[in-house]
């Protein structure tokens, strides 16, 4: 809980301790802390073995860390080895190269380093032909209006 806290920062907190709370009170202040303290953690404890004995003895090895979703699959991943598919998996899967093949896609352009593709598609159309819908035209003809644009305003 407190493994964050350096000698510094200790000292600092026991000095701010006896400026406010003064020498002479200060141990009967530490004395009702930590019964206090025991009293949370005798109770936190006899919660535990009720709930343990109410689950019945299917769960007599149920941990309450274990419902930590991430202490839970730390768990699991140890205790499995069969973790070849998921390597395997990983492996076979390039995410920069799969972001940069969707970026191509909506960009209307094709990679020339991609299997079967071929060249880029042409300035102001796509490989079909057709007229490409994604690329600005330079000049807006005479009685034009520029599109509106919501993000601009």
């Amino acid at each position: 809980m407190f493994n964050d806290i350096g000698g510094l920062e200790l000292a600092a907190l026991v000095v701010l301790a006896v400026l406010i709370f003064g020498p002479d009170k200060l141990p009967k202040l530490i004395q009702d802390v930590t019964r206090t303290i025991r009293k949370i953690r005798a109770f936190s404890e006899s919660a535990k073995e009720d709930i343990r004995s109410e689950l019945g003895p299917e769960f007599k090895d149920f941990e309450f860390e274990d419902l930590n979703p991430k202490a839970y699959l730390r768990k699991q991943l140890a205790e499995n080895e069969d973790l070849k598919d998921l390597k395997e998996l990983r492996s076979s899967f390039d995410l920069k190269k799969e972001i940069e093949e969707v970026a191509d896609a909506v960009n209307g352009t094709e990679r020339a380093d991609a299997p079967g593709t071929s060249v880029p598609a042409a300035v102001g159309g796509s490989a079909t032909g057709a007229p490409d819908l994604l690329k600005k035209r330079e000049k807006l003809d005479r009685d034009e209006r520029p599109p509106f644009d919501a993000d601009a305003t």
